[in-house]
């Protein structure tokens, strides 16, 4: 399929949600931020463009206070928490984790708290009380004590579920734009538009799915590629009947109240 038919491809299906009387409610997570940067105000600057705010997951013992104030000037870039000090702490021949229970869990929520304490100093009112796991790994028992440390939400990657102990509000993203094995590089947009109809067919065609679909950024990894494609994705989306950009606060529902209450 060439890249012009895999973009009518795409168009076909939302088509297909428009004539079903459904709406795809889409959104954007960025990873791993913790200064600024040209790339950051790249992805500030798309934002503003096409008015979709940007959950902003900063790595809390490394995010820097010149962070905090270039967001004071970009407000559609919503910080929350993405892990402590996206340190992997599986053994060898495991994949990453900093929140599998490879510790005692209470180290583990001290070391969450302490990074939820430095974001809301460095943030104020604007934090989302919204946890990312580096890796979009967090073991189930450790995610149903978020609440208990003071997150209303969590997002991690497509087929990830709490367990029967449950946790916060969990809002998944869905499409990740780089290709981590083969250098970090932006994925072709055949491929993820190829991957992206596929979910959303499969979504279409069950009566009670009405999830949200997230874009998954790292904007320090971002090349040419990566920009071209969702620059081009948010064009082409923006204005259609069956889409509607969704911002965090709305995802995970009561977050904004909680941290005007945590000041």
């Amino acid at each position: 399929m060439t890249e012009d038919a895999a973009w009518s491809a795409l168009v076909t299906e939302l088509d297909g949600w428009a004539i079903a009387g459904k709406r795809l409610d889409l959104w954007l997570r960025d990873d791993d931020a913790t200064a600024p940067s040209d790339q950051l105000d790249r992805l500030a600057a798309l934002a503003e463009r096409f008015t979709i705010p940007v959950l902003l997951a900063s790595i809390p013992l490394m995010a820097q206070d010149t962070l905090a104030r270039r967001l004071e000037t970009a407000p559609l870039l919503r910080p929350c928490q993405h892990g402590t000090w996206h340190c992997n702490h599986a053994p060898p021949g495991e994949k990453k984790s900093e929140f599998g229970l490879h510790r005692l869990t209470a180290d583990i929520a001290a070391e969450i708290v302490a990074g939820r304490e430095r974001l809301r100093e460095l943030f104020g009112r604007s934090f989302l009380p919204v946890f990312v796991p580096p890796w979009n790994r967090i073991h189930p028992d450790i995610a149903a004590e978020l609440p208990s440390l003071g997150f209303v939400g969590l997002s991690c990657f497509r087929n990830f579920a709490l367990g029967p102990a449950g946790g916060p509000r969990l809002v998944n993203t869905d499409l990740d734009l780089i290709d981590w094995p083969n250098g970090r590089v932006g994925r072709q947009p055949g491929d993820l538009l190829t991957e992206m109809v596929q979910t959303l067919a499969i979504r279409r065609a069950n009566p009670r799915s009405n999830q949200p679909f997230g874009l998954l950024l790292h904007h320090h990894d971002h090349d040419a590629t990566a920009w071209d494609f969702l620059t081009n994705l948010l064009e082409r989306l923006s204005g259609h009947a069956a889409v509607a950009f969704s911002s965090p606060d709305a995802l995970f529902g009561a977050a904004t109240n909680l941290a005007t209450d945590l000041d």
